[in-house]
């Protein structure tokens, strides 16, 4: 729809209006007479003319902004704009009554102004807000249930904020089909847009990751028993994309799933919820106790002098002592004992013939 016309009309009746009252003032009279209908056309004539020039600067640029920004309001936001818009257009109703008693131009022109002035006032401040005014009315928003205190809690359904780390390591998707993940998942447009410059990147392997990323994004939005969505909010008082995700996740009450060691870190100190990836791993994985004997095959040397390394199925190494001489065999093994690490469990075995 091409809005340009319709604003060059909108801009030249309002400027043209304002010039007719200019004219009365001018002209001190509204009767229409040969010298005052030349004050009051001419005046009228003028401001039509300028507001047509500059209503492309004044009204339909800021009319195209306006347009493309709000496909990317949430609707909380939209709500709460239009309700403070009419308590202000309200306001202002009520101040014009008064305010046009005042000498002319003041009384024909403030109350439009100050019309204005209020509805923008009514829907700023509404929308900035909204978490209080929400909280007084023990209102729920998008961010949590309000409790009776005042205090926004989490819902029933937690908000899981997916970083680009969890996204291209890609077990999340294959974690969210088990239906062991009972919130639900989000994926800020600042990760999205990281994910696609990464894969937009000349380096191959950096490339490929990308394309690894967006690709488990679309697993985990064709699969049917998944809910997630994508949010256009960007935190403002943050620049880098680790520390606008945990912005994002303070205001809206979420927990961030990740496999970043220094993202865990920082937010973990700022009090966030973090969801490991990587920990939930090492807490799935088989456990094993000294004594017990299991089947293992020995693909490798190890470090140490005669030793021999094979893997579960889950990843965890084995060291087996005296196992050189069984590399590439599956031998049955008895586990000696069991270390934990920072990279994971680490299981120390000997062949069964020793």
């Amino acid at each position: 729809m091409q809005l340009s016309p319709l604003f060059r009309l909108f801009g030249t009746l309002i400027y043209g209006f304002i010039g007719w009252e200019l004219g009365v003032a001018l002209a001190q009279t509204r009767e229409i007479t040969p010298e005052s209908a030349m004050i009051i056309l001419t005046s009228a004539g003028v401001c039509a003319l300028i507001g047509y020039i500059l209503s492309p600067w004044l009204l339909v640029a800021p009319a195209r902004a306006a347009r493309n920004n709000l496909r990317q309001v949430p609707i909380e936001d939209l709500l709460t704009g239009i309700f403070g818009l009419t308590l202000g257009l309200i306001v202002a109703a009520l101040l014009a009554y008064p305010v046009s008693k005042l000498p002319t131009p003041f009384g024909t022109i403030l109350p439009f102004v100050i019309a204005i002035v209020f509805g923008y006032l009514g829907a700023t401040v509404m929308v900035l807000r909204k978490q209080d005014i929400f909280a007084l009315w023990r209102i729920p928003t998008s961010a949590g249930v309000t409790a009776s205190n005042g205090v926004v809690a989490s819902s029933d359904r937690a908000l899981l904020l997916l970083d680009t780390s969890v996204i291209i390591d890609g077990r999340i998707a294959d974690i969210a089909g088990t239906g062991f993940i009972l919130g639900k998942m989000a994926v800020p447009r600042f990760v999205l847009n990281e994910l696609q410059y990464i894969a937009d990147s000349s380096e191959v392997l950096r490339r490929n990751r990308g394309r690894r990323g967006l690709e488990m994004l679309d697993k985990l939005q064709n699969n049917p028993e998944v809910e997630i969505e994508f949010i256009d909010m960007d935190p403002e008082d943050a620049q880098q994309v680790d520390d606008k995700l945990i912005s994002l996740a303070m205001e809206l009450d979420a927990a961030v799933v990740t496999n970043d060691y220094n993202l865990n870190r920082v937010a973990r100190l700022q009090g966030v919820t973090i969801l490991n990836i990587n920990e939930l791993a090492n807490a799935v994985k088989s456990i094993l106790l000294p004594g017990e004997e299991l089947s293992l095959k020995i693909i490798q040397e190890g470090k140490e002098s005669g030793q021999g390394v094979g893997y579960l199925e889950d990843g965890t190494m084995v060291v087996v002592e005296n196992g050189r001489q069984y590399v590439n065999q599956e031998v049955l093994v008895h586990v000696t004992k069991i270390l934990q690490t920072n990279a994971g469990r680490l299981i120390f075995a000997t062949p069964e013939a020793f």
